[in-house]
């Protein structure tokens, strides 16, 4: 997992051989990023299916509570079959659309 820390968030990368390895670091690192705009980035060469990325949820939640976003990328799994509060995408560009987005709704108080 590689860690990156840009202007206004921190991207996660994933560089592991096994989702499960993956999540295991990611669960250990997440505790100090609660305050930070987070954007994972998972490689679409780590296969993960829809429950796995769905571990990620309970992340979200803790973002959404503490007035951060938090948003995951990968692009072979279909959007619609996530809550519509589950930030999910299949590009970069596209998570840090929903990051700029949702930094200008509490700005405006929603």
């Amino acid at each position: 997992m590689k860690i990156e820390h840009k202007e206004g968030y921190t991207l996660i990368n994933s560089d592991e051989s096994s989702f499960s390895e993956f999540y295991t670091f990611f669960s250990n690192q997440h505790k100090e990023l609660t305050k930070n705009n987070v954007i994972l980035n998972i490689s679409s060469k780590l296969v993960a299916n829809e429950e796995e990325i769905s571990l990620f949820l309970e992340s979200a939640d803790i973002h959404q509570e503490s007035g951060t976003t938090f948003v995951v990328v990968y692009q072979n799994v279909d959007v619609d079959n996530f809550p519509e509060t589950f930030n999910i995408v299949p590009t970069l560009q596209e998570a840090e659309d929903v990051l700029e987005m949702e930094n200008i709704q509490r700005d405006l108080g929603f």
